[in-house]
């Protein structure tokens, strides 16, 4: 069996970041985003996530554009977009479930955006406070800043007070 060399490995998607080691992560959209995104790049990332494991990547960007790749490279995908005018009550309401149900299967999650910003901080921040992994919100909001090593904007900090309003989880 022939050695892998250090390429065939891929390389590790920008502002990636565990937020539960070897569960659950986040990272910036494989490839970059807007001009700064490069096909090579893209497919070195998604071989990288291939080979740590990472079954299903869940995308939130709203087009569903280069989504094809992670096909042609034999990785599991979720679309689940999340748009500037999306309810954000609605959105967590079904996304969190789904999240929940996936990590409780075992499987290895890698949530994308564009970037990793206040969406996919505020996202985390919300799964901890809903799945009482954290108590309180402002705790989930100075954990997950302390995860993604971003400071929580209006946006995040809004999901994890939305998050705060729905039934816990079960």
């Amino acid at each position: 069996m022939a050695v892998k060399g250090k390429w065939a490995q891929g390389i590790e998607p920008r502002n990636f970041r565990w937020v539960m080691k070897d569960v659950l992560a986040v990272c910036e959209r494989p490839g970059g985003y807007g001009a700064n995104h490069r096909r090579v790049r893209r497919q070195e990332e998604i071989i990288w996530v291939r080979e740590q494991g990472f079954s299903p990547v869940i995308s939130i960007i709203a087009s569903p554009a280069n989504l094809h790749n992670y096909d042609e490279l034999g990785v599991t995908w979720l679309h689940r977009p999340f748009s500037n005018h999306e309810d954000m009550g609605v959105y967590l309401a079904q996304f969190l479930p789904e999240l929940k149900g996936l990590l409780a299967g075992r499987h290895k999650v890698l949530i994308h955006g564009e970037e990793l910003g206040d969406r996919i901080s505020g996202i985390v921040g919300a799964y901890l406070v809903w799945s009482g992994l954290m108590p309180t919100g402002p705790k989930a909001i100075s954990l997950t800043e302390q995860l993604t090593a971003r400071q929580l904007g209006p946006v995040g900090r809004e999901l994890v007070a939305v998050a705060l309003t729905l039934p816990p989880a079960p």
